[in-house]
């Protein structure tokens, strides 16, 4: 006996305007450049998942406060040497290898000892990547056979690095990037080309970054130590979100839809690039914020 499934009734044909929910990654990027700002940051249209839930709560574990409002999240930042709190503290990433990451770059000149554990599938990850450059820091930082859980104290004496990210992993890259924003001197950066969220918002915090792209590598020169003020930041809606409306949309008659504040980086948007091959009647208007 074979399985149907039926569908009683058609979706009528509409004209609406939506939003979609925060893009995950930038909203942790968000959490932790907030927490090392100077001043209060409001980050509006973050997203309320578990991860990054666990990333509010560890900036609160290491001394930073935060308060939830009805459009946004207000986040009080004392500069890149706040962190404080217990003299143990116990981060969990959950199932966040972007979280656990670049939480750990941003650990580098913590006074106490850190300890950052994940749930059984991210404990299975190779972390080896972020630790190794993390030592050439300075940082005093092991590690459970390369992977989580991982120990990490930072230094008063960071030194900068020449570091060569050849994978494509935007989290290590990014986990680097932060650490050398609080370092003495510049740090240099040669990464295989990935997602460019974390250089983006560090320009527009007028940190010092030096970008050059080539053909395979992307190249970075970052000038720390380098703090910066709170910011107010609404986080793009995630393509992924909106990819499931943009194919009902398509497959119902002389409907539109229109889906405001969409992350439409070159890094994200194959959905787009698929439909448009299907000949689907996609616009992308472009606006400044």
């Amino acid at each position: 006996m074979s399985n149907h499934i039926i569908i009683k009734n058609k979706i009528r044909s509409f004209n609406k305007r939506i939003t979609v929910s925060g893009d995950k990654s930038i909203s942790i990027r968000c959490v932790l450049l907030a927490s090392q700002g100077i001043g209060t940051s409001k980050i509006f249209n973050l997203l309320e998942s578990e991860d990054v839930i666990n990333a509010l709560k560890s900036i609160r574990k290491l001394g930073v406060s935060y308060r939830k409002f009805k459009k946004f999240y207000k986040i009080n930042g004392y500069g890149l040497n706040s962190f404080g709190g217990k003299k143990k503290i116990v981060i969990n990433a959950g199932n966040s290898g972007t979280f656990a990451r670049l939480v750990l770059g941003t650990l580098v000149n913590t006074k106490n000892i850190v300890k950052v554990i994940g749930d059984k599938s991210l404990s299975k990850r190779d972390f080896s990547r972020i630790t190794n450059p993390l030592k050439n820091f300075g940082v005093n930082i092991s590690s459970t056979n390369n992977c989580l859980p991982v120990k990490i104290e930072g230094s008063e004496y960071l030194r900068p690095i020449n570091y060569f990210e050849k994978i494509g992993s935007a989290q290590c890259k990014s986990a680097v990037m932060l650490a050398a924003i609080k370092t003495p001197g510049t740090t240099k950066i040669k990464a295989k080309k990935s997602r460019d969220h974390t250089e983006i918002l560090l320009k527009n915090l007028k940190i010092p970054i030096k970008i050059s792209k080539k053909k395979k590598f992307d190249y970075f020169e970052i000038k720390g130590p380098s703090n910066y003020s709170g910011f107010n930041y609404n986080v793009p809606g995630d393509i992924s979100s909106a990819a499931f409306f943009l194919v009902m949309t398509l497959l119902c008659k002389r409907s539109k839809l229109t889906i405001s504040n969409v992350n439409i980086n070159k890094t994200r948007t194959g959905i787009i690039e698929i439909l448009n091959q299907m000949n689907a009647k996609l616009k992308i208007k472009m606006v400044k914020l």
